[in-house]
């Protein structure tokens, strides 16, 4: 079951607005992302439901998190119908996230009081995951839509929180460029998490990176 109210999900995600997204077969490998990424700051993650038997990996993680990392928020993506929604939120996961919204997930995760944040694009997607109860929207893809998208939707909508994912770079001018059109915060997968830190296993270098982008969204937000 999860470990913390989606309340709490909301408030960590706005205190370090930074969720990396990944995924790996290898166990040892996520758990070293893990520590890598929360030894730089990081108090919520997205683990990628990707992969044969990716929700016993996952299961796996949120014990070792409970022991070695109390106050790591962690959640399951990419997930696109209730019954895989009920596995992982059975396996420990504090939140959910979708590609697009699923009303079924919706009431599902209203009915278990986990945080849900569907994938949308549109003014119209937007406004029907509200009506749900989603009080955090993904904006999915964001290097399709920009920033110019995000502020234009906080001029109607200045109430709705908006993560980005997709097309996030780990620069100041990119991060400037959401947070200052009024992005909550942002989710990055491998700009963060590159194929040369994986294939090398250096997670020094991991550490290092991420504690980089955060430095910089502090500077920016």
């Amino acid at each position: 079951m999860p470990r913390f109210s989606r309340l709490h999900v909301y408030q960590t995600l706005q205190a370090a607005p930074l969720m990396p997204l990944f995924y790996n077969p290898d166990p040892a490998v996520c758990q070293q992302v893990l520590k890598a990424c929360y030894a730089a700051g990081v108090r919520m993650f997205e683990i990628t439901n990707r992969g044969d038997f990716a929700h016993e990996l996952f299961g796996n993680l949120v014990k070792m998190a409970a022991v070695e990392f109390p106050d790591m928020v962690l959640g399951a993506g990419t997930i696109v119908e209730p019954a895989t929604a009920a596995l992982y939120i059975q396996m420990g996961a504090d939140f959910i996230v979708s590609p697009s919204f699923n009303a079924d997930v919706a009431r599902l995760c209203n009915l278990r009081k986990i945080a849900y944040m569907p994938g949308c694009a549109t003014l119209t997607e937007i406004s029907k995951a509200e009506e749900w109860g989603v009080e955090v929207v993904k904006l999915f893809p964001g290097d399709t839509l920009g920033p110019s998208f995000v502020k234009a939707l906080k001029g109607p909508m200045p109430r709705t929180n908006v993560l980005v994912t997709g097309g996030v770079e780990l620069t100041e001018a990119s991060l400037s460029a959401w947070f200052g059109a009024g992005a909550m915060a942002v989710g990055i997968g491998s700009n963060l998490l590159t194929k040369e830190i994986l294939k090398n296993r250096d997670w020094a270098a991991l550490e290092q990176r991420v504690a980089e982008a955060m430095f910089i969204i502090a500077k920016v937000k």
